[in-house]
């Protein structure tokens, strides 16, 4: 493919060698040439405030840009008390404002859930498909993604060494270039 599509990866951990973000590394690695996945900073982002949509900081400005911009939406996160980790959840708000003018609507997405744990981070998953179904980000509703015990996934490089997961990671973001191209406008 000449143009390929594209992918904003939200990861939902700041920690640079986060098993999300070592996990958007491998669906990079791993994804079709019809899907070009860049991982979207968050670190720069203060937090929302209302009375800063007059004026927004220069952080919130180019990542509402970098929003607008992309065919379509990763995210993955892990979970925090059951949800989301509050800097995700931040960047979800500061791309929804100001109220009409979302930097979300209507891009294709796909969620993934990392996490040490053995539930794949769950509860974080559903938690943040319910903020995206209300942003109007047509979610792909399957493979689902709760991937747990995230610690034997990776070696030392931090490249995706456990096999199976490759092939599901795999079988994911297959499934998600098939989801873009059905659902992304046409440019």
């Amino acid at each position: 493919m000449s143009n390929p599509r594209d992918v904003a990866v939200i990861v939902g951990s700041l920690r640079k060698g986060s098993f999300n973000r070592l996990m958007a590394n491998a669906l990079s690695a791993l994804a079709p040439a019809s899907l070009k996945l860049e991982i979207v900073e968050l670190r720069e982002l203060s937090m929302y405030d209302q009375d800063l949509d007059e004026k927004p900081p220069q952080p919130w400005v180019a990542f509402r840009d970098r929003i607008r911009r992309a065919d379509a939406l990763l995210f993955l996160t892990p979970e925090y008390n059951r949800s989301v980790p509050g800097m995700l959840k931040n960047a979800i708000d500061i791309g929804s404002r100001p109220y009409g003018k979302s930097a979300w609507n209507g891009k294709p997405g796909a969620v993934m859930s990392v996490t040490v744990g053995g539930q794949g981070a769950f509860g974080a998953n559903h938690h943040l498909r319910q903020s995206l179904m209300y942003l109007n980000i047509p979610t792909m509703p399957q493979p689902e993604a709760y991937i747990g015990n995230a610690a034997s996934l990776f070696d030392a490089t931090g490249a995706l060494s456990d096999e199976k997961m490759r092939e599901t990671a795999s079988r994911f973001i297959q499934a998600f270039a098939v989801w873009v191209e059905i659902h992304a406008k046409k440019s």
